[in-house]
């Protein structure tokens, strides 16, 4: 728990975080979402479900997409 609360003040996502979660605190990343077919806002488990839960779930690598929802939060600044 401590990673993630560290990460959010520094402005990042991390691969614990709800999807809901990393949706409402970064809306752009949904276009990273749905660059990999994840159409997770609406689905119940965005709610309860980490990121990397639901990466997996749709066969894309976790780690791969937290630095693009990163690198594209960054370039936001």
């Amino acid at each position: 728990m401590l990673r993630i609360e560290k990460a959010k003040i520094m402005g990042k996502v991390t691969k614990d975080m709800s999807i809901i979660e990393v949706v409402q605190e970064h809306p752009e990343s949904l276009e990273i979402f749905q660059k990999y077919g994840l159409g997770c806002i609406g689905c119940a488990a965005a709610r309860f479900e980490n990121l990397e839960a639901g990466a997996k779930v749709h066969g894309v690598n976790p780690d791969v997409m937290v630095q693009e929802i990163n690198d594209l939060i960054e370039s936001q600044k």
